[in-house]
């Protein structure tokens, strides 16, 4: 049975943060922790430390996002292929992640295809969040088997030079 690897929960704490206290995402939902979302999030709870964030994000993957994955993806997945779309699925929803083109064109073994459709989820509340941007393409790169460390840090670096 195949779980998220240390390079697809690392992508996830990278882009998510640790906030050990509530507070409200861009996109308007209570959150805690490593982007931990749902009605037991509560204005008044407070996480003792990041080995604690780490525990309820792991819990939740194993629990929700990596049997979604598992359950809709019908052709076998390399890791970090595997890691991509638990950390997309993570971020849309699995109902999203379900109803995905992404998955339809993976499911159909259009693998290419299927990578294409990562920067399509780059909304949020309707507006192009830059913070998506930089994910998606994460993800990507991730689900391609690339670096996606050192091509941020090279994207970073010749956005810089521009």
């Amino acid at each position: 049975m195949q779980t998220i690897g240390e390079e697809g929960i690392a992508l996830i704490k990278f882009f998510e943060g640790c906030k050990l206290n509530p507070y409200t995402c861009p996109g308007g939902v209570l959150t805690i922790g490593y982007g931990e979302t749902g009605k037991h999030v509560r204005p008044d709870m407070c996480l003792a430390n990041e080995q604690e964030a780490d525990a309820m994000l792991r819990a939740r993957l194993a629990k929700e996002f990596e049997p979604a994955v598992r359950r809709d993806v019908r052709v076998s997945l390399k890791q970090q292929q595997f890691d991509a779309l638990v950390s997309l699925s993570f971020n849309i929803g699995a109902g999203a992640f379900h109803r995905s083109t992404l998955l339809r064109k993976l499911n159909a073994g259009d693998v290419a295809g299927a990578a294409e459709q990562f920067h399509v989820w780059k909304f949020s509340s309707g507006r192009v969040l830059p913070g998506l941007v930089r994910r998606r393409k994460a993800e990507r790169w991730l689900f391609e088997g690339k670096d996606w460390r050192a091509t941020l840090a090279a994207e970073h670096a010749a956005a810089k030079k521009a």
